[in-house]
């Protein structure tokens, strides 16, 4: 098949170098253009990133001459260059807004990892194995931008990456009535490292600005239905959350509590965790898991070095789920956050699009 021609605007972050990794050997996108501040463009790409590259590995071989465009000046160049762009930018948040808008308005789609257009009503904000229904928005969204092939997508949270997945398959059959979720957030969730965040070192932070309410809100949205051309948020389940920053290098882990409307057995939700299967599974999507639920049985797990990194970072793992005395159950889960929560979890997300038709080659 003909690849995809992908562009991927801030690719010079922690974030965008992941998306910069995970396209390297993609069977369907093929990268053609790297984008970021005016102050790295004009530049080769391997030249911006010396001594910036913050994840595993090296700058690819191959993307090192690539010279970095201007994600503002050159929009009109690089959005009739490419088939769709990855967006990852770090800006204030109504300059992302009009960036993305700008893009989308050039006929060029944008699956986003930014949190800018999280809560627009008619911005699509799908994890592909729990709420792919809610593409369907993008038919208004195209309305209200005047495009044809032009808008946005994003991905959610990364924070609610592992527990909404948990929570999901457990909704329709039982119902959920309330949870209590704590996060326990790698720095890398915030760009660092620990050589570029000495301060985490033998540290803890309770607080991480404006998570918890992403963590709160966004499951409502995910959770919604498309009502008169937007995405209108479900009202129940009723959740509070605490998230806090740990000296992790990758890796987000939830402990939840949850109770249900009808109680079920420890055995079914176990058997509903290893059996399910999202449209990214159906699909056999490149970038989906195979297993995208995992329970573990054993007591200590998951733990976050050992399994963070299941099916290439894209797996949720689970695990002690136990009842308890306030909430009818508890478990911890874990996630990459910037695999399955960032950049992954675009990927994927632009891999559904595809694959439903909503990304196409020009």
């Amino acid at each position: 098949m003909d690849k995809f021609k992908v562009g991927i605007i801030g690719g010079t972050g922690m974030v965008g170098q992941r998306f910069v990794s995970l396209v390297e050997n993609h069977p369907w996108f093929e990268l053609e253009i790297i984008a970021a501040s005016a102050r790295s463009a004009g530049r080769a790409y391997g030249d911006v990133m010396e001594g910036r590259w913050a994840i595993e590995g090296c700058v690819p071989d191959k993307y090192k001459g690539i010279i970095v465009k201007d994600a503002q000046a050159d929009a009109a160049e690089i959005a009739k260059a490419v088939d769709f762009v990855f967006c990852a930018v770090d800006m204030e948040k109504h300059e992302i807004m009009a960036l993305e808008e700008t893009y989308a308005k050039l006929e060029c789609p944008v699956v986003s990892n930014n949190s800018a257009h999280r809560m627009t009503p008619d911005v699509p904000m799908v994890i592909p194995e729990v709420n792919p229904e809610q593409l369907d928005v993008i038919k208004y969204q195209r309305e209200r931008l005047g495009t044809s092939r032009g808008f946005i997508a994003v991905k959610s949270n990364c924070s609610i990456q592992s527990y909404v997945p948990a929570l999901h398959p457990l909704k329709d059959k039982f119902g959920l009535k309330s949870i209590l979720a704590c996060t326990y957030q790698a720095i890398s969730g915030a760009g660092k490292t620990f050589e570029t965040w000495p301060d985490m070192v033998d540290n803890v932070i309770p607080l991480i600005g404006g998570e918890e309410e992403k963590s709160e809100q966004e499951p409502m949205k995910v959770w919604g239905s498309i009502e008169n051309g937007v995405i209108v948020h479900a009202t129940q389940p009723a959740i509070t959350t605490q998230c806090i920053r740990v000296p992790v290098s990758n890796g987000h882990m939830a402990a939840v509590f949850v109770s249900f409307d009808k109680k079920p057995e420890m055995a079914e939700i176990i058997d509903i965790w290893n059996t399910y299967k999202g449209k990214a599974q159906l699909l056999d999507l490149p970038t989906a898991p195979k297993q995208f639920l995992n329970y573990f049985a054993q007591e200590n797990r998951p733990q976050t070095k050992l399994d963070r990194d299941k099916e290439g970072g894209m797996a949720i793992s689970i695990g002690r789920l136990r009842e308890d005395t306030q909430y009818q159950y508890k478990f911890v889960c874990l996630s990459h956050n910037t695999l399955r929560g960032a950049a992954g979890g675009a990927v994927l997300l632009a891999e559904l699009l595809c694959a439903e038709g909503y990304i196409t080659l020009k």
